[in-house]
């Protein structure tokens, strides 16, 4: 058996949060949204994906963000992503603390980090 790679990054967001959820990762990040299935949509949430990146957001009645776990996104144009970032009021914590990655936190519109790391 070997593990061949990730399929997809699931992350919570409150009930009702669709709107913030496609705002930020659609307009924002520039993910495109995928349908998900009728026994799934049922349920609330949206699911994005950019190339091989495919993050799912589940709706939860008692939402927490994450803010210690997270997914960290390989990104080609780093500098590009954090003032896009920046120019829309969001926070862009640069990190130096893995020698020899060029990496910076973010939170997506719940409070969940994000780390985005340049390519």
């Amino acid at each position: 058996m070997t593990l061949l790679g990730l399929d997809h990054v699931q992350l919570s967001m409150p009930m009702g949060g669709e709107g913030d959820a496609r705002a930020y990762y659609a307009e924002v990040l520039g993910m495109t949204e995928e349908p998900k299935p009728p026994a799934l949509a049922a349920r609330g949430g949206c699911w994005f994906r950019a190339g091989a990146v495919a993050l799912h957001l589940g709706a939860e009645g008692d939402f927490r963000p994450a803010r210690k776990a997270h997914p960290a996104v390989r990104v080609d144009d780093l500098d590009a992503l954090a003032a896009r970032l920046a120019a829309r009021g969001l926070a862009v914590r640069w990190s130096d603390e893995v020698p020899g990655v060029r990496r910076f936190h973010t939170d997506d519109p719940f409070g969940n980090r994000l780390e985005f790391v340049a390519a």
